[in-house]
């Protein structure tokens, strides 16, 4: 197996630009944040009382409190989930702070076949944002909704490397990049 030390030629650097990744994760969280107000308001208005609807304060304080949890499980979620896929297991994985940005990182120093990477790359989506989505539009949790919508938005940037990884031969390797966000294709 290749690691990042040797990689040669054969390496193809794919890399997104935080910057634009944050551009990108303001546009998804407005995308999401329709696509799921519009189907709870449908719901739900006129069902429960309007301050009921809404959420306490208290409900709010604790999704603002817990979304500090949420981004470290973030991290660890791509940990767990690509360690299943590493050759080398938690041997191979590694956390960290982008402090330029102040973007905390979960990092795979293994290269891995392209659906297990964008398995863990999608995971902490699926978990922190998409569940618990679902899970307040059953319930009627505008709360559980923000917070649903504010993690769909943290995996802008796992998205977008996801998509880009959807144009790769499926057959290729994949190596996380130590330092920026992207990767190397090994064919």
């Amino acid at each position: 197996m290749k690691t990042i030390e040797d990689i040669d030629e054969k390496g193809r650097k794919v890399a997104i630009d935080l910057l634009k990744a944050n551009i990108f994760a303001v546009a998804i969280m407005i995308v999401a944040a329709i696509v799921l107000i519009v189907p709870f308001f449908l719901i739900w208005g006129g069902r429960k009382p309007t301050m009921e609807l809404i959420g306490s304060p208290t409900q709010w304080a604790i999704v603002a409190m817990t979304s500090i949890v949420g981004i470290v499980l973030h991290e660890l979620i791509h940990g767990i989930t690509w360690a299943s896929y590493a050759p080398s297991g938690w041997k191979s994985i590694s956390f960290g702070v982008m402090w330029k940005m102040l973007t905390p990182y979960c990092h795979c120093d293994e290269p891995m076949h392209i659906s297990g990477y964008m398995m863990g790359a999608m995971m902490p989506c699926v978990v922190l944002g998409v569940i618990p989505s679902i899970v307040a539009l059953f319930i009627g949790n505008l709360p559980l909704l923000a917070w649903g919508v504010f993690f769909i938005s943290a995996a802008a940037g796992d998205i977008w490397m996801t998509w880009l990884l959807t144009k790769e031969n499926p057959k290729s390797m994949v190596l996380d990049h130590p330092s920026e966000a992207g990767f190397y294709i090994i064919d």
